[in-house]
């Protein structure tokens, strides 16, 4: 089986059936690699993770990710991270699974009556230690991201319900823990909620104690798909897998009934109707995804009028039509217009989820639009939160403040088209647009986006380098590194950070081992005014030539020719692909 028929295979095993994942990651090590793109992967626990391990590998197939896994010994955390020559360190992962178990700090439960200062001393005592190996990791690993699993606390206490009045408690205490483990992560530790899972399956689920003490699995067996779908889904959106835009249908999706036969008042949306509040519970779960980020659009097959009608009018909608970034109504089929709210939103078809109360139009998106995420509807509207919610499409590595403002930099768009549409000619339209570009050398401050924009962006990505936070904080501090935040804002929008470069420098050359830009800002001169302060840090560091690869991928097509359009000159090309490219200066 070769990696293709092996990831088709994966992708239609549900995650409760746990037999047959078990089995296919068993098969992994038959199948043949192609150009998958490697990655290597540690995992270190406090129970059994062999079979952790494998399902890991088995998942990831899914994004195309070759994942060679270090596979820790049982109980092996302290001594791989602490052990300075352990195998792990021989291993160098770029990504590091830390897998505790409650097991592991059950003896460090504050005592009955405890104080308030003993209890914040015992949970300080806790973070300390895991502090302890986060800190080794990084000496040892510096361009290595953690994933640090919280810790699942027991469903059993013996202070029965008295655990929720004291803050000593048994139960109380795991709470603290998980919390300060979020309150002290550095930024090279992504904290996995398995705490959130179980809860969420059922301690009473989740727990299996007979086979705890027979094989120390720190869980059910039957949950090991939902449990390794966590660690692979955090992994993919470090190497930029992420989703950012949500497709809403309208009749039945976001309310009951056809706007066309009943009119925006007969639509079943009102909160005193047991249905009617369905709906409006689940518009208000859609408007909390805007309000973090995610770019809302609507694809239905409707009058506009009589669709937007509902919005302008009807007083029980939760969602207003300028929540909507692109609203798209008219008796096209779905994957036309999906295809066209792609090209105007300029985002690619996988970065967007279809929700959709047909199972017809599901079906159609899934034949001709397959890279588009297909969420499985239920009849139910009650349970419209839980199918959206469960499926984690939207599980992003680090949430900043340019992912906030994205859907209102989306709709001021329309206001962009019609100065463009006043204006004589591009160049006329350019100026009137009052942008303002700022260049500045990378600060903590900035890290997150710097990061997230690195693996998200694929269409003006040179390189197709990703970094994770612990990449980018090790370059950061290296002299022969320098790190480029480019900002802009115009009349309508203040984007934030829309480019990121990466410049290695050697002697008396500046080679430009990344640079990725937003394809929000795609033909505002950007990338010139980038290229320009790219030379001047290069002249500035006493450089005499600087350097460029395009490396093809199949999103990046854009950039083919990009370095000789800015006065690069044609380097030569090597037997793999690669393009290289150079300029005097």
């Amino acid at each position: 089986m070769d990696f293709e028929e092996y990831k088709i295979s994966i992708k239609n095993i549900e995650l409760d059936n746990y037999a047959t994942l078990l089995n296919m990651g068993r098969k992994w090590k038959k199948i043949s690699a192609g150009n998958e793109r490697h990655i290597k992967i540690g995992i270190i626990g406090s129970t059994s993770i062999q079979l952790v391990a494998s399902v890991c590998r088995a998942l990831l197939t899914r994004c195309d990710l070759y994942a060679d896994i270090y596979e820790g010994e049982y109980d092996g955390i302290w001594m791989d991270a602490l052990d300075e020559n352990s195998r792990l360190y021989g291993f160098e992962p770029e990504y590091l699974v830390i897998l505790p178990d409650y097991h592991d700090i059950l003896e460090a439960v504050p005592l009955v009556l405890a104080s308030m200062q003993e209890t914040e001393k015992a949970v300080g005592d806790v973070v300390g230690n895991y502090k302890k190996i986060y800190d080794a990791v990084h000496k040892k690993l510096s361009g290595c991201q953690i994933l640090m699993a919280n810790f699942v606390t027991p469903y059993y206490d013996p202070m029965g319900n008295l655990s929720s009045n004291y803050i000593f408690s048994q139960k109380m205490f795991f709470r603290q823990v998980n919390i300060a483990l979020i309150e002290n992560r550095p930024p090279f530790v992504t904290i996995l909620d398995v705490e959130g899972l179980a809860e969420y399956i059922g301690k009473k689920d989740w727990f299996d104690e007979s086979a705890y003490f027979l094989n120390k699995l720190g869980f059910a067996l039957q949950y090991i798909g939902y449990y390794c779908d966590l660690i692979s889904r955090q992994i993919e959106a470090f190497v930029g897998k992420i989703r950012k835009c949500l497709i809403l249908d309208l009749d039945n999706t976001l309310w009951g009934g056809i706007v066309g036969d009943d009119g925006y008042e007969g639509i079943i949306l009102n909160p005193n109707d047991s249905e009617g509040e369905a709906y409006q519970t689940f518009q208000k779960y859609v408007l909390a995804l805007k309000n973090r980020g995610v770019v809302l659009t609507v694809c239905s097959k409707n009058d506009e009028v009589n669709a937007r009608e509902v919005f302008e009018k009807n007083p029980n909608m939760i969602l207003k039509m300028e929540d909507i970034s692109l609203f798209v109504a008219n008796w096209d089929d779905k994957a036309t217009n999906i295809a066209r709210i792609a090209d105007e939103l300029n985002i690619g078809m996988d970065s967007m989820v279809f929700f959709d109360d047909s199972p017809a139009e599901r079906q159609l998106i899934q034949e001709y639009a397959p890279e588009v995420r297909v969420i499985d509807v239920p009849d139910d509207p009650a349970l419209y939160i839980r199918a959206l919610d469960q499926s984690h499409v939207f599980d992003w590595i680090q949430l900043t403040k340019e992912d906030i403002s994205r859907g209102q930099s989306y709709n001021d768009n329309q206001a962009r088209n019609n100065l463009m549409a006043s204006c004589v000619d591009y160049n006329d339209y350019l100026e009137k647009l009052q942008m303002q570009m700022k260049c500045r050398q990378l600060a903590d401050v900035d890290l997150p986006r710097f990061v997230q924009l690195t693996n998200k962006s694929n269409q003006f990505n040179l390189r197709t380098n990703r970094y994770s936070e612990a990449e980018v904080l090790q370059m950061m501090t290296a002299p022969s590194y320098v790190l480029l935040a480019i900002s802009l804002k115009d009349r309508f929008s203040n984007y934030g950070i829309i480019a990121c470069v990466v410049l290695r420098f050697d002697r008396k050359t500046c080679f430009i081992e990344n640079w990725v830009m937003s394809c929000r800002v795609l033909k505002r001169n950007v990338e010139h005014y980038t290229a320009a302060k790219i030379v001047d840090t290069a002249r500035q560091r006493g450089c005499n030539r600087i350097e460029g690869e395009y490396i093809p991928s199949k999103k990046n097509g854009m950039v083919s020719d990009f370095y000789t359009r800015i006065g690069f000159q044609d380097a030569g090309e090597s037997k793999d692909g690669i393009k290289r490219y150079a300029r005097s200066i």
